[in-house]
């Protein structure tokens, strides 16, 4: 798996309710229970699910980066089941684990994402949830919340759902013609956090402060949080995404980012007033990372 592939390959090349049946887990997965949810092409969605120990506080729904896999985000999930969430995360068919992903080549594996989002979301109870993930997922993560990104032949929008009231984007991608630019990214409508590091650069780029641009270009209205984290690459060093590079992993900064995600989970999603207090007061320069508030 290339770099370039895992990052912008996937993302920029040629641009009714599913019923839920339980399948045994793969051994990689030992963890999370393994659904398929059916969709109205005839598809299946495999989604893995990971559920808190204790009482449930919520549902996030995580979109993997492209060509990875829900299994190689179990770092973050743990820090999230341990709040109380529960996390369901699809197997996408850009993943290199998936069996069918030489059928869905450019804009296709965007429509499937598409078509896997709505599946997977009309299956949640909750009157409300959030939406996460990394890289492409992230994207889709704030197309969830609002964001305008292209919609391939076939689909039809608009993708927000008002179900999810927050959004959870890590490492989303800058402007990718003709998928995503500014002008889409500013019809973000719920709160939000972003975060980067200033290791994360795009194949070819100059920088890493594209991955902002969701951040910088959605209206301010003070619940709109940038992190940006130092030396932190696109995969925490292979900690999420790339279990595979020989890191070193970077865990101390994923946690961070975990511990700022939960502060979100709480003063957004559950009207938290103190966790909201905690994140406002955390938002400044200070050793290892920038926080930022619009």
């Amino acid at each position: 798996m290339t770099p370039c592939l895992t990052r912008r390959g996937l993302i920029g090349s040629g641009l009714a309710l599913g019923t839920i049946a339980r399948v045994p887990a793969l051994a990689r997965a030992s963890g999370p229970e393994v659904i398929d949810v059916a969709l109205p092409s005839a598809r299946v969605c495999r989604t893995w699910r990971y559920d808190p120990a204790g009482q449930r506080r919520g549902t996030i729904v995580f979109g993997h980066g492209a060509a990875s896999a829900p299994w190689k985000y179990e770092a973050l999930f743990a820090r999230w089941t341990q709040a109380g969430y529960r996390v369901l995360a699809p197997l996408h068919v850009d993943s290199t684990d998936h069996p069918d992903r030489a059928s869905f080549a450019g804009l296709a594996g965007w429509a499937a994402r598409i078509e896997d989002m709505r599946g997977l979301t009309a299956t949640i109870e909750n009157a409300q949830y959030v939406a996460a993930g990394h890289s492409y997922g992230a994207l889709g993560a704030l197309a969830l919340g609002g964001a305008e990104p292209l919609l391939p032949e076939g689909v039809t929008g608009p993708l927000r759902d008002p179900r999810a009231v927050l959004t959870l984007a890590f490492s989303p991608p800058g402007a990718v013609a003709p998928l995503i630019d500014a002008k889409g990214y500013s019809a973000l409508a719920v709160p939000v956090l972003i975060q980067t590091g200033t290791a994360d650069i795009p194949p070819g780029a100059d920088g890493w402060t594209s991955h902002l641009l969701a951040f910088e270009s959605a209206p301010a209205r003070g619940d709109r949080f940038g992190l940006v984290l130092d030396g932190v690459d696109h995969y925490f060093g292979g900690a999420i995404c790339r279990p595979e590079l020989p890191g070193p992993r970077q865990l101390a900064q994923l946690d961070r980012a975990a511990v700022l995600s939960l502060l979100m989970l709480q003063g957004w999603a559950q009207g938290d007033a103190a966790a909201r207090a905690d994140m406002l007061a955390a938002v400044g320069t200070r050793p290892g990372e920038t926080l930022m508030q619009r």
